[in-house]
């Protein structure tokens, strides 16, 4: 197992104790590798990027540049025009609904989307059905809470356009075959976008290998800053979408009769970009690399293997998800509300999630008004789960 918890700062409280942070699926701590480099940014090295003719703004130009390639690297992509920055994963489904949405679906044509998907995989796909005329349809899942593929395979038609799917759930843990969900899709000539927010932390992704047409994630739970992430697109893909939002920086050239846009990626990207950010995003992302994917794929996996065996043993905890979940255990305690649970666990130095994660649909699939969530990341060991049963015990006891 990996013993990374000294590169976290933020894995201590003020008073030097140990903090178990157990909430990595809604953001991750910042190795120290990654404040350094964004203390760089904004420091001694800030000024803005592509437009200055000073040395400073060139150099921080090719940095932020070399941040893309840096992130086109890290799940295989084709090329760094394929990835445009965006505030978050939430920013660039919206990107794709607006832009190549409003272009490619029409009244009749049936949007699909599964049991398990968090509200920023659901709404935008809604707010482009109620533009448009689409319709939405939604796959089941299987016992064990994945998405059925064998039911996708069966229900998928030539109208279906657009499959939208996450790699692996925020709530369940679930992990999806992409590469077989790609291959369905395509099936009928639907476009597939995956929400990989989940993925990318804990496993290994190869883009072209999944087989998928768009890619979403966010840095902050990849180790990195707030207010970035990364929308990769096929670039034929990309090259045909209309801008998302006007501005400066996505231009060609601008009259008052007619403006002309810039390529992909810069098209995508209006207005001074998120420039520290995107630096920490590509620290955060070196820091990775020099761990390894399979590293922390086997580092997260003995970690939820042991909480899952940890809270199967204690009476009244009942274990949501497959066995194999990537990262994330969902749990809840007999005839205790999980934001009970989170606020005494809180007491004993424990930090989980509590509520709904933001997938209503999956609760209610649950029957369940929320769960509390376990959260794995590199800087996690059994300290954690040792930390977490004994508090799991004490809300037994409170409540028992």
């Amino acid at each position: 197992m990996l013993n990374l918890r000294a590169d976290f700062p933020g894995m201590r409280t003020a008073d030097g104790a140990d903090w178990h942070y157990l909430d990595t699926g809604a953001t991750s701590q910042k190795p120290q590798a990654v404040i350094d480099a964004v203390t760089r940014a904004i420091g001694a090295d800030y000024a803005t990027v592509h437009r200055g003719v000073y040395a400073r703004s060139a150099n921080m130009t090719l940095a932020y540049e070399a941040a893309r390639r840096t992130i086109a690297g890290f799940i295989g992509a084709a090329s760094d025009e394929e990835i445009v920055f965006v505030r978050g994963a939430t920013e660039a489904i919206n990107l794709v609904a607006s832009s190549w949405g409003n272009e490619n679906i029409r009244a009749g044509d049936r949007i699909l989307l599964s049991q398990l998907e968090h509200h920023s995989n659901i709404v935008p796909w809604q707010l482009l059905a109620e533009r448009t005329g689409a319709q939405i349809d939604v796959v089941p899942l299987t016992d064990d809470g994945q998405i059925d593929l064998d039911a996708m395979a069966a229900m998928i038609t030539s109208a279906y356009k657009l499959v939208a799917l996450a790699h692996v759930s925020n709530v369940l843990g679930s992990l999806l075959d992409v590469k077989r969900a790609s291959d369905i899709a395509h099936s009928v000539g639907a476009t597939i976008l995956i929400d990989g927010c989940q993925a990318v932390p804990r496993l290994g992704v190869d883009v072209q290998a999944l087989g998928c047409d768009f890619y979403v994630f966010s840095a902050h739970k990849l180790y990195g800053p707030t207010g970035i992430g990364a929308l990769w697109g096929r670039k034929q893909l990309l090259d045909g979408m209309p801008p998302y939002q006007g501005g400066g920086s996505m231009i060609d050239r601008v009259t008052f009769a007619k403006t002309t846009y810039a390529p992909a990626p810069t098209r995508f990207e209006a207005g001074t970009p998120a420039i520290v950010e995107a630096i920490g995003f590509a620290a955060a992302v070196d820091y990775i690399n020099g761990i390894g994917m399979d590293a922390i794929t086997a580092h997260e996996g003995a970690l939820v293997a042991e909480a899952r065996r940890a809270l199967q043993s204690i009476n009244s905890v009942r274990v949501l998800g497959p066995e194999n979940s990537a990262g994330i255990v969902s749990f809840a305690v007999e005839g205790v509300h999980p934001h009970d649970v989170g606020t005494i666990l809180d007491e004993e130095g424990v930090a989980i999630r509590a509520g709904h994660h933001c997938a209503q649909p999956l609760m209610g699939h649950l029957g369940v008004p929320a769960t509390a969530r376990a959260s794995f990341g590199l800087y996690n060991d059994s300290s954690d789960i040792e930390a977490l049963v004994r508090g799991i015990e004490r809300v037994r006891k409170i409540f028992g």
